[in-house]
Parts: C-alpha cells; structure tokens; sequence
C-alpha cells in the first residue's frame, strides 16, 4: 500500500507541471486580445477627439462678411401703365347695294386703293313674281295716261286750229283764241309728262327683269379691306328691316386708331391728351406715338375685373405703314422726368410711419448708418431720389457677400 501512495504522488508530481504550463499558455493569448482591444479604443478616442475639435474649430469660426455698395446714378424715369387693344381705321366703311340681286362682276380686290365715286361691282337684279305683277300694272297705267293725254291734246289742237280761222275771218275775239290755246298748250304738256312716265316705268322693268345692272359704287376714298363676295353671289339689298350685303369694306389707313382697354385701378390716373407709345408685335424694334382721344365714361366686366375702353390716335410719319387688326400694347405716360438722381428701387428699405430709407456707408469701410430720403417718380426699377443722399453716396445692397477661403484663394 505504501509504494502504490508513492507511485500516485510521483505521478501526480509529474502532472501538476503539465497543468500549470497550459494554464499559462491560455494566460498568455488572453492578456494579447486585452490589450489589442485597449489599443484600438485608445486609437478611437485619439482619433475621434481631433475630428470633434476640428469640426468644433470650423463651426465656431465667424466668416467675414462683405457687403456690396453703390452709388446713386443719373437717369430717365418714366412712369406708365399698360394697356392692351389693337390697331383699327377710325373710319370703316362697308358698301352695300340698293337693290337685292346677283353679283355680275367685280371690280376691286383686298389692297386695292379707291377713290369716292369708283365703280367697285354690279349686280343684276332677279325680280320675283309679285314684283312682276307690280311691273305689268305699272307699264298698263303709263299706257293708258298715255292714250288718254294724247286724246286731249288732238281735240284741244283740232280746236284751236278751228279758232284760229275764225279768229282770221273775225268771226271771235282775241280773248277767246286765247283761252283755246292756252287749253292747247296744257293738253300738250300732259302728253309729254305721261309719255316720261311710261319711259321710267318701262326702264325700271327692264332694270327689274336684270337686263339692267345696278352699279355700285364708292363712297369714301381708301383702301380696300375686304371684299367678303364673289361673282355669282347674291346680295341683299339695305333697307329698314336689315343692313344688307356686304360687298367691300373701304378704309382710310392714314388715319388709324389704337382701341384697347384699361383696368379700374389704372383709369383715374389718365386723361385726354397724354401721350402713349404703342409696340406692335408684328413690328419688332419700332415703337409708335399715339395720342389719348377717348376714355370711356362706363366699364364693362371682363374675366372678374372692371376694364374701361379708350381710343387714342396714332401719328403715323411717312412712310410708316399698319395693318388694320394688329395687336398692341399701349404704354401711357403718367409722368416723366430726364437725368435725375436714382437708386434702384431694391434698396429701399421702410420703417415705421411710412418712412423710407437706405444704408449709407461712412467714412470707415463696411460700416452703415441709417439716412432717411425723400423719393419721386419710379418706373418699377429705378426711383428718383430728391432729398436725403448724394452722387457721392455709397449704399448698401440687401444682399451680401460671404468672403470664405474658397474666394481668398
């Protein structure tokens, strides 16, 4: 028993130093993950504290601030308001025909300049059946004042040729002759009276028939607009129940008006007599005078606005040539003033009551004061100054400029 305990303890004596060298390998692997996690965490921090004091330098570093200035400028302001309309002859005139029929030919095309007077178409009359009836009793009733007048005058004229015989054998007086003659004469005069009659009559049937054309004619001097018909169109004649055919449209193109319309807002500030200057989108580059005639005395609705109509005459030099119906648009001066002192209207800036006023640099850089001026005219853009600032002045602009490294380099 007591060499079998021997055994066993030098056994175990010879294990324990087994035990004790893997228990120190095992040691060993975790001391290095240790300290391989404490490197990386240290290098972390190191690293994360130089980009929190770098972002936290650029964030709490102020840039500078640079603020643009101008000057106060000479300039031409005009103040105006808008109106739009077209160009149209202040004189239309629209040619009709008297009698309703056919056209048979025409004369005139669109372009074409006429004078008062010229034979621009003809149209042959178709006469329908009531007017036919109308023709025969018409020609009936000549016929017969004919016939009846010419009985008249034989018997007065076979009387007074047997007066004249007695008057020659002294058979009656002078007086009595003299009535027979006078009987004479006036049955010799109605005959002719009703033999014109029958004449006209007959004339006008043939016209009714449309073996007679019916001239028509100018009335004004101008160009020729429109002619809305053609050969073989029929017309109507104008009369109390309606305005009848058009067959040409003659204009004076010498005198042209622009006709347009202003809104409520913009209709106190105008008056006859104020200039307007008139762009035409068909003439690109040129602008025309015009000069205010009418302004309407009642306004109408338009898409939810009140508009008022005007009409303004447009002064033509020579040479200038407008076709009737262009578009346009009409700027009418309000007031005017040339080579005035103005800013821009962006640099105003407004205080309490109304007040108005800009920044103006001092004798040291980028530094402003508050100065309160007195304004006039404005076109939208620039506005005269009258009081507060000089040429000399240097004003601050609502916007500003950052001056970063970017810009420095």
């Amino acid at each position: 028993m007591e060499t079998t305990e021997i055994v066993l303890e030098k056994k175990k004596v010879k294990e324990a130093p087994k035990q004790e060298r893997i228990e120190g390998k095992r040691l060993s692997v975790g001391a290095i993950f240790k300290k391989m996690f404490l490197g990386l965490f240290i290098i972390g921090f190191v690293a994360g504290s130089i980009w929190l004091v770098y972002y936290f330098i650029n964030k709490s570093s102020t840039p500078t601030v640079i603020y643009k200035t101008e000057m106060p400028f000479k300039a031409n302001i005009t103040k105006k308001t808008v109106a739009t309309g077209a160009i149209v002859p202040k004189r239309e005139v629209p040619v009709k025909p008297q009698v309703s029929g056919i056209i048979e030919a025409l004369y005139v095309e669109a372009g074409q300049q006429v004078s008062a007077g010229q034979l621009i178409a003809k149209v042959r009359v178709v006469q329908n059946l009531s007017g036919k009836n109308n023709d025969l009793r018409t020609i009936n009733e000549g016929e017969r004042a004919v016939q009846t007048a010419k009985v008249s005058f034989e018997n007065a004229q076979i009387e007074k040729e047997r007066q004249e015989k007695l008057l020659a054998q002294k058979a009656i007086s002078q007086q009595e002759y003299q009535r027979a003659l006078t009987e004479f004469n006036m049955r010799k005069e109605e005959l002719a009276r009703a033999e014109k009659g029958l004449d006209i009559s007959l004339q006008n049937v043939m016209q009714n028939s449309g073996r007679i054309s019916n001239d028509i004619y100018s009335t004004v001097d101008g160009m020729v607009l429109d002619v809305p018909v053609k050969v073989g169109s029929s017309v109507i004649e104008r009369n109390n129940f309606n305005e009848g055919t058009t067959i040409a449209i003659v204009a004076d193109m010498n005198s042209l008006i622009f006709e347009g319309k202003v809104d409520e807002s913009e209709v106190g500030k105008i008056k006859e007599g104020m200039d307007l200057n008139l762009t035409i989108g068909a003439i690109v580059d040129k602008t025309f005078k015009a000069k205010l005639e009418f302004i309407s005395p009642k306004g109408v609705t338009e898409e939810g606005s009140i508009k008022f109509q005007i009409k303004a005459k447009v002064l033509l030099n020579q040479g200038d040539f407008i076709r009737a119906g262009y578009s346009a648009n009409a700027d009418i001066v309000l007031d005017q003033k040339d080579s005035v002192l103005s800013i821009k209207e962006s640099m105003l800036q407004f205080g309490k009551k109304d007040s108005v006023f800009v920044e103006v640099e001092t004798s040291s850089a980028q530094v402003f004061e508050k100065r309160l001026i007195k304004t006039g005219i404005s076109d939208g853009i620039n506005i005269e100054v009258i009081s507060g600032i000089d040429k000399n002045s240097k004003i601050k602009l609502p916007e500003m400029k950052t001056a970063n490294k970017e810009d420095k380099k």
